[in-house]
């Protein structure tokens, strides 16, 4: 798998900035590394000398699931492994992404908080994929950009492989009721997109697990509209709010990796 790795131009003689695992989103059957160029992660490593590491995942199209998280996994395993030479604090590993990569990122904190992988200091999956049931918002959506029809079949070919067998929350974190112990999160969301009613959810419920969370709302807008539409004056308001989350989870935020290395896996270990 390939791994695009967007570092700061200036120079830095030891391991102090934080590393962003960032997921680009595409409804789980498309997208591509190279969109975290127009993502909210760009500035990241512009203004907040971040380095971002985008996985190259397989898309479902080529693999259901778990090949997409388990790519993700082996990503951020990379991302803890190589810290030191990426000059990234290992205690400030983050994790985000837009769509079905929020979606993504926000299963990546179950797997990695079960399984006592890599310890995730901070989420920011924005107006994430999270629900493969019809909500409130995403039922009769027919909005421009994502809307039901292609959400129904991103779905469909993402957990093609799960017939007759258990639901595991990892495919669709919204599956899971208890979300204790995961990494403190923020998101922003627009009333108009199919992935507004999961969204307020899952903050809802981290909250009600005891994890800070918060959730910025933009009324009327349709899905990425920060991404397709940056000029805006409500994306450069977005685009604002999510720095400045940011920085203050770089702050604030810390968690501290396991003595031993997460291994690297592949379909047959799921």
């Amino acid at each position: 798998m390939k791994l695009l790795i967007l570092r700061p131009n200036m120079a830095s003689d030891e391991a102090s900035r934080p590393g962003v695992l960032w997921i680009h989103g595409g409804g789980y059957i498309t997208g591509m590394p190279g969109m975290v160029y127009i993502s909210r992660a760009k500035n990241l490593v512009k203004k907040y000398g971040a380095v971002v590491v985008s996985p190259d995942y397989r898309l479902a199209i080529q693999a259901p699931y778990p090949a997409a998280l388990l790519d993700c996994h082996n990503a951020l395993v990379y991302l803890k492994e190589h810290a030191r030479e990426l000059g990234v604090r290992s205690d400030q590993i983050m994790v985000g992404g837009e769509s079905a990569g929020g979606g993504l990122a926000a299963a990546l904190c179950l797997y990695e908080k079960d399984q006592g992988g890599v310890s995730i200091a901070f989420q920011m999956p924005l107006y994430p994929m999270l629900d493969n049931q019809d909500t409130e918002t995403s039922r009769n959506n027919h909005a421009p950009v994502w809307n039901t029809r292609r959400n129904h079949y991103g779905w469909k070919r993402y957990l093609r492989g799960l017939q007759g067998q258990p639901f595991p929350a990892y495919a669709a974190a919204a599956r899971r009721a208890d979300y204790a112990g995961l990494p403190p999160a923020y998101t922003f969301v627009s009333t108009a997109e199919p992935f507004y009613a999961e969204t307020l959810t899952y903050i809802d419920r981290l909250k009600r697990a005891g994890v800070e969370a918060a959730v910025d709302v933009y009324p009327g807008l349709f899905h990425a509209f920060d991404m397709l539409l940056p000029f805006l004056k409500v994306s450069k308001k977005a685009a604002a709010a999510f720095e400045k989350r940011f920085e203050y989870a770089v702050r604030h935020y810390f968690a501290g990796q396991h003595s031993h290395c997460p291994p690297k896996l592949n379909n047959t270990d799921s």
